[in-house]
C-alpha cells in the first residue's frame, strides 16, 4: 500500500480527493488535476489503515459470497418472474404511479432499476431476500416514477408506503451483500 502504483488515481475537473473500494479489492482515487502526485501519495498513506480495515471487509465478503449454478439462476429468474409482476402492480396502484416492461436479470451489482421511460427492472437475486425486502425494492423502483433520484422528497415517497423501510435497508447492507 505504500506505492501508488497499487491503486489507480483517476484525476478530473473535480474539488476534492476521495478513496474507493470496490467490491473487487481495487483502489481507486479519485483527485483533482491540480493535486501533484506527491500530496495524492501523502493522502492515500495517511489512510492507510481504513483502506487495510475496508480490504479485509471485502476479502471477507468474497469468501461469504454466494455461489450459484446457472439451474439455480434459472430457477430464481422463474420465481421472480412469477412473484415481482403482482407486487408491481400491487404497489405501482398503491403509489399512483405507471410503468413500462418489467425485466428480470442476473445482476452483479444492483437489487433494481427503473428507466426514465418506466421500464423496470429487477435482479432474480431478490428472490432469495425476505418478501419485506423485495416490497421494499419494488417501492423503492416506482417511486423512481415520482422522483427520478435520491432526495428527501423521494425518500418521503418511500416513507408513506413502507414507514420502516430503513430496515430492509439495513437487511441489504449487512446481509444482502453476500447475494450479489
Amino acid at each position: 500500500m505504500n506505492q501508488l502504483e497499487h491503486v489507480e488515481v483517476i484525476q478530473s475537473n473535480r474539488k476534492t480527493m476521495s478513496i474507493q473500494i470496490k467490491k473487487t479489492g481495487q483502489v481507486i482515487v479519485r483527485a483533482p488535476y491540480w493535486m501533484k502526485d506527491a500530496d495524492i501519495h501523502r493522502v492515500v498513506k495517511d489512510r492507510e489503515e481504513w483502506i487495510k480495515k475496508h480490504l479485509k471487509i471485502v476479502e471477507e465478503e468474497k469468501k461469504h459470497q454466494m455461489c450459484i449454478s446457472e439451474e439455480e439462476v434459472q430457477e430464481l429468474v422463474r420465481k421472480a418472474k412469477r412473484i415481482l409482476p403482482q407486487k408491481v402492480s400491487y404497489y405501482a396502484e398503491k403509489i399512483g404511479v405507471t410503468y413500462g416492461r418489467i425485466t428480470i436479470r442476473h445482476q452483479k451489482t444492483r437489487w433494481g432499476s427503473c428507466s426514465s421511460k418506466g421500464n423496470l427492472n429487477f435482479n432474480c437475486v431478490l428472490m432469495m431476500a425476505p418478501e419485506e425486502v423485495q416490497d421494499y425494492i419494488v417501492v423503492h423502483e416506482l417511486c423512481h416514477r415520482k422522483e427520478m433520484n435520491h432526495s428527501k422528497k423521494f425518500w418521503d415517497e418511500v416513507e408513506k408506503i413502507l414507514p420502516e423501510y430503513r430496515k430492509q435497508e439495513q437487511w441489504l447492507k449487512t446481509k444482502g451483500r453476500v447475494l450479489i
